[in-house]
């Protein structure tokens, strides 16, 4: 049976769980879920996610030193224990064998070279170091730095599968065309994809950071249009007195500087195609990040916008603003990604 499995098809498919695993991550701190299993890898203290709320107090009791950052009588839902549970059954019970499975699998293919070697020994040290994160992250019941952290733990191991599934096809000789880069467009952008790449990904952990920071999402005011965006507080550079309730403010500056780079990496990029055209891969790369970003932008104000005083934020477009966020970052990363193996490849010949 291990015979029909190919190293770029299950590369591809983990791929795709990954990703839906980092939106579930996002549904877990939409519904304020990331405590509702206390303990790992058990969830308060069983393999279950239907917990009573008595079970839960029960657990409290028996485990003094655990409380709940939002009180002591909180208790969750089941379906919030759920969310957890899902994101933990997922990323443990699926993804990490099936990592492992396909470390073994790229040493028996022939084909593959010591890039692809490479590339799915750098995913089995990430999942471990996900795991590991993801433990210190429910230890330290959900702070900011923890979660952002573990959410950049996530887009890097996606990474290595992206490298990975890259190498793999290259070697095959399967590299389709959008996934084939000029290796003189390729040496040229690579250093810039992978400054814009990093600039993007540190943008992500700021707006992980204001979204798990208490009061950091209001910081600039629910005024409504204008005043509460594009202004923060109705003024255009607010003077900052506390970096961490108003980490939004520092959010938007860099959102701005990136979005800038990236429009102008889009205009450098279409003048040095053939009469000015976008014909070249490695531009319809830079361009659909670049879309994906202003998108984004717009996503992210109308959240901000969207604050009503009975309901508060509508959260499910913080989830799309997380979603594209991460999108954005890996066309990126993965155009500096086959910008990188196809230079590699050139030095080598």
């Amino acid at each position: 049976m291990l015979d029909r499995i190919q190293v770029k098809q299950l590369t591809g498919a983990l791929i795709v769980v990954t990703f839906l695993i980092i939106a579930l991550g996002g549904v877990v701190r939409i519904y304020d879920a990331g405590e509702s299993c206390p303990d790992w890898p058990t969830c308060f203290g069983t393999w279950g996610f239907d917990i009573s709320e008595a079970e839960q107090a029960a657990w409290y009791e028996a485990n003094p030193d655990e409380v709940d950052s939002r009180g002591a009588g909180h208790r969750y839902t089941t379906f919030q224990i759920f969310t957890e549970w899902a994101h933990r059954l997922l990323a443990g019970v699926v993804l990490g064998p099936l990592v492992l499975l396909n470390w073994l699998l790229v040493r028996r293919e022939e084909e593959l070279g010591s890039q692809a070697k490479l590339a799915s020994s750098v995913a089995v040290a990430l999942i471990v170091w996900q795991g590991a994160v993801g433990w210190l992250t429910v230890r330290m019941d959900n702070e900011h730095w923890s979660v952002a952290l573990h959410l950049g733990s996530a887009l890097a191991f996606m990474l290595s599968l992206i490298w990975l599934w890259l190498a793999a096809a290259r070697d095959r000789g399967e590299q389709p065309e959008w996934a084939t880069f000029d290796p003189v467009l390729a040496a040229r952008w690579r250093n810039r994809l992978a400054w814009i790449s990093a600039a993007t990904l540190f943008t992500l952990f700021s707006g992980a950071f204001v979204s798990t920071t208490a009061g950091a999402n209001t910081s600039c005011g629910v005024n409504g249009l204008y005043d509460s965006w594009p202004l923060c507080q109705g003024e255009f550079l607010p003077s900052i007195h506390d970096w961490v309730m108003q980490s939004q403010v520092i959010h938007r500056w860099l959102v701005v500087a990136v979005g800038v780079a990236l429009l102008v990496a889009s205009y450098l990029i279409w003048k040095e195609g053939e009469g000015g055209q976008c014909g070249s891969t490695l531009c319809k790369w830079i361009w659909g990040a670049t879309g994906l970003y202003l998108v984004n932008i717009v996503i992210g104000a109308s959240y901000i916008l969207s604050w009503d005083m009975v309901d508060g934020y509508l959260e499910y477009l913080s989830l799309v603003h997380l979603v594209l966020a991460s999108l954005a970052f890996l066309v990126l990363a993965t155009a500096w990604l086959g910008s990188t193996v196809v230079a590699l490849q050139e030095r080598r010949l």
